[in-house]
């Protein structure tokens, strides 16, 4: 049997802000119990919902060194769809109204949770093999690992894998003051371990002295090794490519399927699509104040509004997109600016655009399954989650070729009659624009065209049972066995 420790920041059900959420709660699940047991430590946030507080069984605490500070650790314990999960409790740094604050407080939190993940494994007595950390809240794990707890043998030989999520965030700060945090020497501050650009940066320990580096996806694999997207990091992830690979997230395929999701209007599969799926339209447009007509195209919008998600794109195009015979539903908050904009065109073109600022899963559900596109110009993804599950729910992906998306949609070939999706490559507004009106003409002159893409687009597996397949053999690889 092999011991999987997954450390991460947020895992579903009991705490998310992201995918990194998903990722850490529905991989573990996937997992082939006979030959892996995989358990989960993260945070016992003040802001978690009683429910699973309630739930929680302590198991023992005592404390611990953090540079000039002796803190207090407290375990707790619950088993939830068959996974071991380990919360760490401190209410010093994990009260406040949401888990993550800012620099340089949330650097000493997650010092502190890094260091806290090694120090209570002893005390359950669970010896993982391989650590698997995620994200920069996590980096400091392999650092302290490689660095005081090399003096007990119960440490020795234990893998570390860091995944990166998204490279924007590292978790970056002055040197002296991450010192003063962490308790580490100065061996460890120098331009080949935690130190960039005369500041320390936690993810970067972490790629550094992991074992392996992953990230969600192949293509943003090799992107991260080009100065445009590798956040100053590009020259670390060209002298770890030999440890590098990436493995595209799946998604919980018992959560989002439109035969069986309570959230939506009318259920449907691959099979009844063509008469079922139009009816959470009629539905949606009822319930938004939309113009309702079955036929007209209808294209969703369901994320954060930044400038990584390609909202200037959008922006730069929405007066000209609305002269169009198209609906287009939006969801999601973010800058202010494409909050705005989004609600400028609510009222400008109230009827054929609905803008809903504010974040509603149910809503989502509803958008994904009545929608007949799915627009996700993004300037960077490192997976993306939104397009996976637009396919599950037969709604074809508009998107640039970038990260994950590229990975995972197959842009429409009307001459071979192949695709999932369509897609552009050039972060350009009238390319993205040419791509949906392209969308917009096969869907009311080649309705046969569009249905056999709907049909390919909800026979696509991108469920994490198949991304688990894939970081079993690195466990296996790293490990040393074949």
């Amino acid at each position: 049997m092999k011991n999987i420790l997954f450390a991460t920041s947020e895992a579903v059900p009991f705490i998310k802000t992201g995918g990194l959420a998903d990722v850490a709660g529905a991989l573990p699940k996937c997992f082939d119990k006979k030959y892996f047991d995989v358990r989960v430590i993260l945070p016992k946030y003040a802001c978690m919902k009683q429910e699973w507080k309630d739930k929680m069984d302590y198991i023992t605490h005592f404390y611990m060194d953090l540079g000039y500070k002796n803190c207090y650790v407290g375990i707790m314990h619950m088993e939830y769809q068959g996974i071991q999960f380990y919360f760490i409790d401190n209410e010093y740094y994990f009260s406040g109204p949401k888990p993550y604050d800012s620099a340089p407080w949330d650097l000493e939190k997650f010092a502190f949770f890094s260091k806290a993940v090694l120090s209570v494994l002893p005390v359950i007595g669970f010896r993982p093999d391989v650590i698997h950390c995620h994200d920069w809240q996590t980096g400091l794990v392999p650092v302290y690992l490689h660095d005081s707890f090399q003096q007990n043998e119960f440490f020795w030989n234990i893998k570390t894998v860091m995944t990166i999520h998204n490279l924007k965030f590292q978790g970056v700060w002055d040197v002296k003051t991450v010192q003063d945090i962490t308790g580490l020497s100065d061996y460890y501050f120098a331009a080949d371990k935690l130190e960039a650009y005369k500041d320390a940066n936690f993810l970067k320990g972490g790629i550094v002295f992991a074992d392996a580096v992953t990230t969600v996806s192949n293509t943003y694999a090799e992107e991260i090794k080009t100065p445009f997207y590798g956040e100053r990091l590009d020259g670390l992830m060209c002298a770890r490519a030999n440890s590098l690979r990436g493995i595209v997230n799946g998604i919980d395929y018992d959560i989002f399927n439109p035969e069986t999701d309570s959230c939506i209007a009318q259920n449907y599969n691959a099979t009844t699509f063509r008469k079922e799926k139009v009816k959470n339209k009629i539905q949606l447009q009822r319930e938004l104040g939309l113009e309702e007509n079955p036929k007209a195209m209808m294209i969703g919008i369901v994320s954060r509004l930044t400038d990584q998600k390609g909202f200037d794109l959008i922006a730069y195009v929405m007066d000209e997109l609305c002269q169009d015979a198209v609906q287009i539903v939006a969801l999601g908050t973010g800058d202010e600016r494409y909050e705005n904009m989004f609600r400028h065109f609510d009222w400008k073109y109230h009827g054929k655009v609905s803008a809903q600022i504010y974040y509603d899963e149910a809503l989502s559900h509803r958008i994904y399954a009545a929608s007949d596109a799915f627009l996700m110009p993004s300037l960077f993804e490192p997976c993306g989650l939104s397009q996976l599950i637009s396919l599950r729910y037969g709604t074809l992906p508009i998107v640039r070729e970038t990260g994950g998306l590229k990975d995972t949609v197959e842009p429409y070939n009307e001459y071979e009659g192949t695709g999932t999706g369509f897609s552009f490559r050039n972060y350009n507004a009238h390319e993205m624009l040419n791509t949906v009106r392209n969308a917009e003409r096969i869907f009311y002159d080649k309705k046969r065209e569009w249905n056999k893409m709907v049909d390919r687009a909800m026979a696509t597996d991108f469920s994490w049972n198949n991304s688990a397949r894939q970081y079993e053999e690195m466990y296996n690889w790293l490990i040393g066995e074949k």
